[in-house]
């Protein structure tokens, strides 16, 4: 059996140190340069972009970037906080395209909050995914147009079958779902959520990127791989069970943990 390559995230400026791991096995890069609110609003992005390819000559992996976050709920219910939503991942698909990356990580909007009330009020489940239409229907189309996926990451979610609703409510191929194995057992442990290996198999085919990080339960813990509790061999089998090809990306707090956490994933045998 050919053990899946594993990639990892990076800023640009700790894209020296690790290029030669990149390319030797063309391994996925997402570059997490760009989801800064300062760097998007002052448009003063260019001369990264150009510094991650002059590093990136020579790498032929797929090559993505984490979209813009902070403060942006694709399901805000003021309709002018909405359209900067739009805008910020706009920007960032402008940097995307530049950058010459096949996808974009974004959030997902649901939160533990959403777990325990949406329910309680009629219509409220199909009015997430209006507003969220409302924020993204522009950008889809451009991903669309762009030959970009748009990954979808699990945040607060409890219920992984909330975001893959949503996700399959656009009917594109240019939005899929991310597993970010952190926040999973994190909501598993602290919330009651799903277990790490079901959030992936509830994806299924759907699933096109996977944030790898280790954790406890108790915090969003950016380990490296072993130093935590996540049940990595199930995980790995659940990935082997569905049809997908998804990008897997050591997305760690110190890029220090991603060689030891390689050297864990190879002697387990789950990953190179």
């Amino acid at each position: 059996m050919t053990l899946p390559v594993i990639g990892a995230a990076l800023m640009v400026e700790d894209l020296p140190q690790f290029r030669d791991w990149l390319i030797e096995k063309d391994r996925d890069l997402e570059i997490q340069s760009f989801f800064w609110p300062e760097l998007l609003i002052s448009g003063d992005w260019q001369g990264l972009v150009e510094e991650a390819k002059k590093q990136l000559d020579g790498h032929n992996g797929r090559l993505g970037i984490h979209g813009p976050f902070w403060g942006l709920s694709l399901s805000n219910p003021d309709p002018e906080i909405r359209a900067i939503v739009a805008k910020r991942m706009m920007q960032g698909l402008d940097v995307a395209e530049a950058l010459g990356a096949r996808f974009m990580v974004i959030h997902s909007p649901y939160t533990t909050w959403d777990w325990h009330n949406l329910d309680l009020h009629a219509g409220a489940r199909g009015r997430v995914i209006e507003l969220v239409h409302d924020s993204l229907r522009d950008v889809v189309k451009r991903a669309e147009n762009m030959g970009l996926t748009l990954m979808l990451e699990n945040i607060e979610d409890i219920d992984p079958e909330d975001r893959k609703i949503l996700a399959r409510s656009f009917d594109s191929e240019a939005i899929k779902l991310s597993v970010d194995t952190g926040h999973a057992h994190y909501a598993h442990g602290a919330t009651g959520a799903r277990p790490v290996d079901v959030f992936i198999r509830s994806a299924g085919e759907m699933l096109g990127h996977v944030h790898l990080q280790d954790a406890d339960g108790f915090a969003d813990r950016h380990w490296a791989i072993g130093e935590g509790t996540v049940r990595w061999h199930e995980v790995f089998r659940a990935l082997d069970q569905i049809e997908a090809d998804p990008h897997l990306i050591l997305e760690l707090r110190s890029v220090s943990g991603i060689m030891p956490s390689m050297d864990w994933l190879t002697r387990e045998g789950l990953g190179q």
